[in-house]
């Protein structure tokens, strides 16, 4: 059965979606634009600067549920420029140190909100 999560320690949805959805076993989270819980958008910081507040609300809504990074099997990193891979690559890899999850990381025209990253996670209950 599907269960919505929600988390006031990462960005509220602000739309037709929830920050993440369980079935008690895995956990799909939305995607995380680099935005603080408050709402501010970071969109003029660093590329690293984005990677890390979009994985750090990744981790708020993991620990909501009560998992954390190295429950992570899957992610998926938008780029509106496939040329800030290493900087990403950089600022992500601290949060994956040992046993890091499959990954893509894919080009797109462009991230919701004039974004540099946008970071999607699929992590298990297991």
């Amino acid at each position: 059965m599907k269960r919505v999560i929600s988390t006031e320690s990462a960005p509220a949805a602000v739309g037709a979606y929830s920050q993440a959805t369980t079935n008690g076993d895995v956990l799909f989270t939305a995607g995380q634009l680099p935005m603080t819980a408050d709402g501010e958008l970071l969109d003029n910081e660093s590329v690293a600067v984005q990677t890390e507040r979009s994985l750090s609300n990744v981790e708020s809504i993991l620990e909501e549920e009560g998992l954390d990074m190295t429950d992570v099997l899957k992610v998926t990193v938008f780029l509106d420029d496939i040329e800030d891979f290493d900087e990403m690559n950089g600022a992500y890899s601290a949060f994956f140190e040992h046993e890091p999850p499959a990954r893509s990381a894919i080009e797109v025209a462009n991230v919701p909100k004039g974004a540099a990253v946008e970071i999607e996670a699929i992590a298990t209950n297991d």
